[in-house]
């Protein structure tokens, strides 16, 4: 079988192509306005032939399409009295103290929120019929309004959706549609409504990228990567857009995973660092998956990785602020036109400029094997920050970097000290294009003595689409006293839970899949909750008591709600192995370079040419063909059987 992992990022597109034997990794520059321009472009340069390949894909379409507000135009269907939910939401401000707020758009507009009949009780009860004139009326007001896609959330509809089904069978054939009661089967009236208008509102626009895609690979099997980490084939993606949101971050994750444990690591703090955002996560053993994320402030409830996002990455941009402080992003250069000395015409300074005028970015290296680095426009863009500063370039590129490190190093105290977990616990794990740059600084400033930069880290969100088996994630809302339920009565809830993921799996060819059962719990009283692993309700009544206890540094003696059960399915079976290197001869320097601070040149290696076992001690760089990684004074770094970079203080 021929893998091909794909990473649509805002700066690199990158690929890793698995022959069964050998990895090869490749990158070329995005194309924003048509993501599968690059994408085309690397399989040819990689020499592909497309007939009996594997593509798995992780797409930013769709979150794109959020984040730039261009989704279709979506109508939105409530009962009566609750078409302004969306409008509504939380009522929460986004800054306390402003006490003159601008105001925000409501994400549908008031002629597409409609209303009609179909109101169930929280049992279940009918509480409003929906009749056949109820039907009629929508589909007029539909046929007004012609939207591209439709949202429906009704009432109480994860006990019954009996009305969102006879909605959706009334409705005019080939319009795109989404129902709560499929996309997410929770409580919580405005977090289910903005699940499901979500999925209609980039849902046809995913759709017809990937039946594009598709057409322009003949003979490919096309899968993308979910936000969950499961993988899911292409015909039917578009109908689980939200799903799709997290989909690159996710496969860096998996990868992360992956690499670490042929080193024999499980408990990991990791940070993608690529060219517009960086992304910071915590692995013990298993990703953790959240209902809490956001894309563009809107809520996203369906489960997908928990991880922690900032705009800090090789292309956030410097400046200084009226007041004459320095700021690091979160704005971008992105891949048009890029950093200066991507010599593109980019004029603004960045992280990668000031790496580069630093010497840690090594001059002669070629980004992806093929693009040059122009030194000059990267001091001539940093020139005019120092002189806004009243210092040399340097100093104020010196300056820049501290600064970077210290937004990633708060992002990683908010998914570790702010969650009760002492990151010296943890290995760091640094990806991405630029976060072997950045690995050793931030080890130090968060106290971890241990570090690993895997193989191929400058691609292996793409590497982890290799890997990430197919899945799905399925919830519903119970709401019940954990007492007052047995063994046997919620494992026969998870069973019909998981029937539908299972059908789906069984019809894209999955065999074997296997199940992960989990309850999200709480203290009666409360409105968050955990989510505890199904061991039977004994255990879980002590896990959950102890995971409170870590959490928020007590326990309660009071009665345990079950809120949601959840079914994680995914395809069984090992996924490919990791190559190992072949024995060799210790790797000499290839050049020595000028760093600033240093008061002798740093040695150069090429990370291809490092053997198994060979240590190296700091201050060094290795280049390779994705990222370039520094290893600062008073770090050693030693080369795995994989080929990963264990890094640890001397």
């Amino acid at each position: 079988m021929h893998l091909l992992g794909i990473d649509t990022g805002g700066t690199f597109t990158d690929f890793v192509y698995f022959d069964g034997r050998t990895l090869r990794a490749h990158k070329v520059l995005s194309t924003p306005e048509a993501p599968q321009r690059a994408i085309l472009q690397g399989i040819a340069d990689l020499g592909l032939d497309t007939r009996d390949l594997v593509l798995i894909h992780g797409s930013t379409v769709a979150t794109n399409a959020v984040l730039e507000g261009k989704g279709v135009r979506t109508a939105y269907i409530a009962n009566r009295g609750l078409g302004d939910v969306l409008t509504i939401g939380r009522q929460a401000r986004r800054e306390l103290y402003d006490l003159q707020p601008q105001p925000v758009s409501p994400p549908v507009e008031v002629e597409l929120c409609l209303e009609t009949g179909g109101r169930l009780a929280y049992d279940g009860t009918i509480l409003e019929s929906l009749d056949e004139q109820a039907l009629a009326v929508l589909i007029e007001q539909l046929e007004k309004s012609r939207p591209r896609a439709v949202a429906i959330n009704l009432l109480y509809s994860f006990v019954d959706d009996c009305f969102e089904r006879a909605i959706e069978a009334a409705l005019p054939q080939g319009m795109f549609v989404s129902r709560s009661s499929k996309v997410l089967s929770e409580h919580r009236e405005y977090e289910r409504g903005i699940a499901t208008w979500l999925n209609s509102y980039v849902g046809p626009i995913m759709q017809g990228y990937l039946n594009g895609l598709r057409d322009q690979l003949p003979g490919a099997s096309v899968k993308v990567m979910q936000s969950h980490g499961g993988t899911i084939d292409a015909a039917p993606a578009g109908g689980h857009a939200v799903q799709l949101l997290l989909s690159g971050p996710a496969g860096g994750l998996m990868g992360a995973r992956h690499v670490a444990a042929a080193s024999g690591h499980r408990r990991l703090l990791t940070f993608d660092m690529g060219g517009t955002s960086t992304d910071v996560a915590l692995i013990d053993g298993d990703i953790r998956l959240t209902s809490e994320g956001k894309v563009a402030d809107y809520p996203v409830a369906v489960p997908m990785v928990d991880l922690h996002t900032i705009g800090a990455g090789g292309g956030s941009i410097a400046r200084v602020d009226a007041g004459g402080l320095l700021k690091v992003g979160p704005e971008s250069a992105s891949a048009d036109p890029g950093p200066a000395c991507y010599g593109r015409g980019g004029i603004e300074p960045t992280v990668t400029d000031a790496n580069l005028v630093l010497g840690r970015l090594p001059a002669q290296v070629s980004l992806g094997g093929y693009m040059k680095l122009d030194e000059a426009a990267a001091r001539s863009s940093l020139s005019t920050l120092a002189e806004r500063l009243n210092m040399d370039v340097e100093t104020a590129a010196q300056g820049v970097i501290r600064l970077a490190n210290e937004h990633m190093a708060q992002a990683l105290r908010v998914i570790s000290v702010r969650r009760g977990l002492d990151p010296r616990d943890y290995v760091l794990v640094s990806f991405g294009g630029a976060g072997g740059l950045h690995v050793c600084d931030l080890a130090e400033a968060l106290g971890v003595t241990q570090a690993l930069v895997p193989v191929h880290a400058g691609v292996l969100s793409a590497l982890g689409m290799l890997i990430a088996p197919q899945g799905r994630q399925l919830s519903q809302t119970l709401n019940v006293s954990l007492r007052a339920c047995t063994d046997s009565e919620i494992e026969a809830r998870f069973e019909k839970l998981a029937a539908t993921g299972v059908a789906e799996l069984e019809g894209d060819g999955v065999t074997d899949i296997a199940r992960d059962y989990s309850l999200d719990l709480r203290y009666e009283g409360q409105s968050s909750t955990l989510r505890i692993g199904w061991r039977g309700i004994a255990r879980c009544e002590r896990d959950f008591h102890q995971r409170h206890r870590q959490r928020f540094g007590h326990a309660l003696e009071m009665p345990i709600e079950l809120v949601n059960i959840r079914a994680g399915l995914r395809a069984a079976g090992s996924p490919p192995a990791m190559p190992r290197l072949a024995e060799g001869k210790p790797a000499a320097p290839i050049a020595r370079l000028r760093v600033v601070g240093l008061s002798a040149p740093a040695p150069l290696y090429e990370r291809q040419a490092l053997c198994v076992n060979q240590q190296l001690v700091g201050p060094l760089l290795i280049s390779e063909t994705s990222a370039t990684t520094w290893v600062t004074g008073g770090w050693r770094a030693k080369v795995d059987e994989v080929g990963n970079l264990l890094l640890e203080q001397a």
